[in-house]
């Protein structure tokens, strides 16, 4: 499988991991069997959150994989925390712990390799975040630290605090959803695609070697549904499907292949529950896009050059 670096301070991780979001949607000998799948297929990076399923996919996850020491050793655990559904974001000191503790419990395993925060927090104080970060670290529950949806003056204000390397952040993006790209095309330019929203977050993310996870890889707009096989988007999945049968791969492959293909090594993150499509995108890892197939599907999926 391919590997990418999360971070510099971080590890080789698979290039494309496993969202289990939605592993709750399966009974317990579907979520041991598809587990199972992933691992043999070479996909152990499995990636959480204290929400999902209000914390029973990650309990779920532990029944399915059978976690013990030896298992333990064989797979890269991420979750992420921070959000308490519907009332706030709370990146406090005791809520922090207090998640960590949950995460681990219901994980059935002593430390977490990343940990990421779940999006801002606007009442954030860094301090405690800093104070949280480092009993974790020193304890030897939680390896490595991140953040998720986050733009770079809210991550500049945790490093001014954090002992700890941020390695990752995780945002949004996908062929339909990469305005953060675009804005790095449209430089200098009065159009929309011009506008900085996130503060040139991609070239900060790649300045202080911050990997990039991308969530909804095939989503358009904010969970409005999948783009590929869409009849609203005709002319983006005629240019995919042409590439994917030039490679003889499927469409899913090809719009992981377009964001693996960006030089900054984006993490892929496939909330897939179907063994066949997250082989489809574990196959992309396998795909090298040409820099002109990549354009073309840019430009087929509406965007344009200055």
């Amino acid at each position: 499988m391919k590997k990418i670096r999360i971070g510099k301070a971080g590890p080789e991780v698979p290039a494309v991991a496993v969202g289990c979001m939605r592993l709750g949607e399966l009974d317990d000998k579907a979520a041991e069997s598809f587990v199972k799948s992933a691992l043999d297929m070479g996909a152990n990076f499995f990636e959480h959150a204290d929400i999902y399923g209000g914390g029973s996919c990650e309990s779920i996850f532990a029944k399915a994989i059978g976690m013990n020491p030896q298992v333990r050793e064989k797979v890269i655990l991420q979750s992420k925390c921070g959000i308490v559904p519907g009332k706030y974001y709370d990146f406090s000191k005791k809520h922090i712990l207090e998640a960590v503790n949950g995460i681990l419990q219901r994980l059935k395993t002593d430390y977490l390799d990343f940990l990421l925060l779940h999006r801002p927090d606007i009442l954030v104080e860094p301090e405690e975040v800093a104070e949280a970060f480092s009993i974790l670290h020193n304890s030897g529950k939680v390896r490595y630290f991140g953040v998720s949806n986050e733009k770079p003056s809210q991550i500049e204000l945790l490093k001014k605090y954090v002992s700890q390397p941020l390695v990752a952040n995780q945002l949004q993006l996908s062929i339909l959803c990469s305005g953060m790209l675009s804005q790095g095309i449209h430089v200098n330019m009065a159009d929309a695609a011009s506008v900085e929203r996130d503060g040139s977050v991609l070239d900060y993310c790649r300045l202080n070697d911050i990997t990039i996870q991308c969530w909804s890889p095939f989503q358009y707009g904010f969970f409005e549904g999948v783009f590929l096989d869409n009849p609203k988007f005709p002319e983006l999945n005629k240019k995919i499907d042409e590439i994917a049968k030039k490679y003889g791969v499927s469409n899913t492959t090809i719009a992981v292949a377009w964001l693996l293909r960006h030089p900054a090594h984006f993490q892929v993150i496939a909330g897939t529950m179907k063994t066949k499509r997250l082989a489809d995108c574990i196959a992309a890892e396998q795909v090298d896009l040409t820099r002109a197939e990549w354009y073309e599907i840019y430009l087929a999926a509406g965007n344009t050059l200055p």
